[in-house]
């Protein structure tokens, strides 16, 4: 081969190489081979021409997309150029698999994605990746939002830039969909479908990469089957740090339980059986398999990066021989099956192509309003939503009688209609208008004006407690009674429900939360999963694509922060990269907040939602009791499957097993689950109607703030408790409304200083124009000890009390902790 340094014009120069011309250089110089027929194999693999013409096609469009967008780009008309140039090989794993067979791909997958959106009528991938190139809105998958590959009639599953965080989806979606077929529930994949799921070299050593593949095989280990192909394309660089030669394959090429292939990327024939024998293996096995896919990186990392900087030419150079696209165009030549010049020749026609596709794309309209970019991230259909959370009867037409699933826009369809049966008729709104309040309490201990006296709350041991009686008697639960019954009913009525995490399945949760679903419901409704909250959170979300209702427990709030992107950048992000195609419907449990007695210490008592509170599109539901407790998780529940949302459930453990409010023995805090039927995302709950002061809380602030408005009724100040219930979205026109219903407001916040809950309260009144009187008590910004120190740090009534004394004489409430006096308001 010619050394291509000495060619002239420049081919490397010191920002990048000039592929076009290296490749029309290379192709023209090839000797030609014996004419032959296309329908011929052109070597032993039996790759046949006319399919390596195929092939080739898909490999040449993909690198006229990256030029294009390169010049787009420089231009001011483009916005994205991480490009898939010397990674075009990955179409031999596109040709080895089905147009169904689910691909959440890696962001230099553009061969791949041609090869597959080619194969279904009507598409024209040129031009959809061009209108993500220029961020236009008639981008069919993200509508301008994000350059993504994705594609819904495709089956492509659109995949963010994090690095790796989509393997855990891709492992939940393998196992959804051997859990469908073995439940007898349809998806929108045929039932032997594989799951392949790529990503580069440097990825696959990221923790979540790690995690994710290890799920895996400890799945398949137990003999549950798990059909996933691992594709790594190995380019051997990290954007600048180099990846061993050798360290992929040591690193997983003896993994027992990990059917492992090696293929050259240069070399489309060897991938291409490379790939075909690593997805037949998976489809036959139902066992995952991992194959390396031997590239190179072209171009640099992005088109502002400068190769030279950090790599010497004679490596570039090396890289520049390994082309695939140069290498496919020379195997048509030297094999027969076209001239040099038939070759050169459809290669410029796809460049003119792409051409027409990107002046086509860059004057197409952008999304013009935050309105338009925000439209797919939390649909809200609360008729629908109420109709679901209130049906007693199965779903109409059940799960299983469409392929419109959970994960789908389609998925309203399953919703009963209001005029099925007379159960299904739509409800009156249970929720109280603003600034009314709503029905009084099952248990008179509830009103704060109404006893005098108070006591701290009595809790049982959950060793102490059963699983709760039927609903239907309405006898009084606690709320992790009310947590397991509402799970059981949901279970009971809707087979697209799963329930599970750490210790959720023969053991009944680390609190008794779960106990008794297993044996009720089935292991494959209800079980146990490895101790990582990662790969808890990306079963989830497999399984929300494939059409379930996921509902995974976190053991603990801490816990969460493990596997925090899971939720913020993939499972909030899908419906926001996909226009609302895909969508994740899922309601994580997590049992979290502080007050535990006898079991402390940060990781079992964090007090921290920031890092989630501010995650657009998420639903957070902190409910205080039982009754509440039931209503909110049907309706997180019927929000998943009707919306799509994506819900964290807060449950506050120090309330799990809390009987009495006042006194010993005055079971204040149990209810029915029936009390409040609907629980509507965004209403707040009122308690009392007292004029003088709103204290605002949630969770265990909410029975602190009743006794302590039972202590101020005495002393004649008569204050309404307002519990927020919903931490986002808050319920903000019952907020406001009961604010100005008193003109004070302090807000008892669990939470900390910074960050906490409070902010967000104090920032909607105040940008609302609420000139009344307003303070807020909170923790301090620390973590919680062990023992009785945790008291010195966390909110108490004792602080709720003195700060709402100070606002009604003062106007201003002391703060909690070593807070200067200048800071003690908001």
């Amino acid at each position: 081969m010619r050394d291509i340094w000495t060619i002239r014009e420049g081919i490397i120069n010191d920002r990048d190489v000039d592929l076009d011309r290296w490749f029309r250089a290379e192709v023209a110089a090839t000797t030609p081979g014996p004419a032959r027929a296309q329908q011929e194999p052109i070597d032993a693999t039996g790759l046949t021409g006319e399919r390596c013409l195929e092939l080739f096609h898909a490999q040449a469009a993909s690198r006229h997309l990256d030029l294009a967008a390169r010049r787009l780009t420089r231009e001011g008309h483009g916005y994205y150029s991480i490009g898939s140039s010397g990674h075009e090989s990955n179409v031999a794993v596109a040709a080895a698999l089905r147009v169904t067979d689910p691909a959440l791909l890696h962001y230099r997958s553009g061969a791949f994605f041609v090869h597959r959106a080619r194969q279904v009528p009507g598409l024209d991938p040129i031009l959809d990746v061009m209108r993500g190139v220029a961020a236009a809105a008639t981008d069919p998958i993200s509508g301008g939002r994000h350059k993504v590959f994705g594609n819904k009639p495709a089956h492509i599953i659109p995949q963010t830039s994090t690095i790796a965080s989509h393997l855990p989806r891709a492992v939940g979606l393998a196992f959804a969909l051997e859990r469908a077929t073995q439940l007898r529930l349809e998806t929108e994949w045929p039932r032997d479908s594989v799951v392949v799921c790529s990503f580069g070299d440097a990825s696959a050593n990221h923790s979540t990469a790690a995690g994710a593949i290890n799920a895996a095989i400890h799945t398949a280990h137990q003999g549950v089957p798990m059909p996933i192909l691992f594709v790594c394309e190995d380019n051997g660089l990290g954007i600048s740090v180099p990846t061993p030669r050798t360290w992929i394959e040591q690193a997983y090429g003896s993994r027992p339980g990990l059917a492992y292939f090696d293929a050259d990327g240069a070399d489309l024939p060897a991938a291409l059986a490379t790939a075909t024998a690593a997805a037949d293996y998976v489809r036959a096995q139902r066992k995952p398999a991992f194959l390396r896919l031997r590239t190179v990186r072209l171009l640099g990392h992005a088109g502002s990066d400068v190769e030279s900087a950090y790599r010497r030419p004679a490596d570039i150079a090396a890289d520049l021989r390994r082309d695939p696209v140069t290498a496919t165009g020379r195997l048509l030549v030297t094999t027969g099956v076209a001239t040099p010049e038939a070759i050169i020749s459809r290669y410029d026609e796809i460049a003119e192509q792409v051409a027409e596709a990107a002046e086509t794309a860059r004057h197409e309209p952008k999304l013009g309003s935050a309105a338009e970019v925000m439209a797919p991230l939390a649909p809200a259909r609360s008729a629908l939503v109420r109709i679901d959370a209130l049906r007693t009867g199965p779903m109409s037409p059940p799960l299983g009688a469409t392929t419109a699933h959970a994960g789908s826009p389609d998925s309203a369809q399953r919703v009963p209609e209001a005029t099925a049966s007379p159960a299904l008729t739509v409800p009156p709104d249970t929720s109280e208008p603003a600034g009314a309040t709503q029905p009084a309490p099952a248990s008179a201990a509830l009103a704060a004006d109404a006893i005098p006296g108070s006591r701290s709350v009595s809790q049982s041991s959950p060793a102490n407690w059963s699983v709760p009686p039927d609903a239907a008697s309405g006898e009084p639960l606690t709320l992790a009674q009310a947590v397991n019954q509402t799970l059981a009913q949901l279970l009971e009525r809707d087979p697209d429900v799963l329930v599970f995490g750490e210790d959720v399945g023969r053991k009944g949760g680390v609190y008794g939360v779960t106990k008794g679903l297993q044996q009720k419901f089935g292991v494959r409704r209800v079980f146990d999963t490895l101790l990582d909250e990662q790969s808890v959170l990306g079963t989830a979300l497999g399984a929300g694509l494939a059409g379930f209702v996921p509902i995974p427990e976190i053991q603990y709030l801490a816990y969460v922060h493990n596997a925090e992107d899971q939720l913020r950048g993939e499972a909030a992000t899908l419906s926001f990269f996909s226009g609302g195609r895909y969508r994740n419907p899922v309601v994580a449990r997590i049992a979290g907040l502080a007050y535990q007695k006898g079991f402390g210490g940060h990781f079992h008592n964090d007090n921290s939602l920031a890092a989630l509170r501010d995650i657009p599109g998420l639903v957070i539901a902190a409910p205080a009791r039982a009754d509440d407790a039931a209503a909110m998780l049907r309706t997180c529940v019927s929000a998943a499957r009707v919306d799509g949302r994506v819900c964290v459930f807060l449950e506050p453990i120090a309330l799990y097993h809390t009987r009495d409010l006042h006194h010993d023995g005055d079971g204040g805090w149990l209810a029915p689950i029936s009390a409040v039927p609907h629980a509507e995302i965004g209403r707040a709950r009122a308690h009392g109607t007292g004029s003088d002061l709103t204290i605002v809380s949630f969770a265990n602030g909410v029975p602190m703030s009743l006794r302590v408005a039972r202590r101020l009724a005495a002393r004649g100040v008569h204050a309404r408790v307002l519990d927020l219930r919903w931490l986002a979205p808050l319920p903000v026109p019952d907020l406001l409304d009961h604010a100005r219903a008193t003109g004070r407001v302090l807000i008892a916040d669990e939470t900390r200083r910074s960050g906490g809950v409070s902010e967000a309260v104090s920032a909607v009144l105040l940008d609302a124009g609420f000139d009344g009187r307003l303070a807020r008590v909170t923790s301090a910004d620390s973590f919680v000890p062990l023992g009785p120190a945790a008291s010195t740090v966390l909110l108490d009534e004792s602080a709720i009390e003195a700060a709402a004394l100070a606002l009604l004489t003062t106007g201003v409430g002391p703060a909690r902790g070593a807070v200067p006096p200048s800071d003690r308001t908001c």
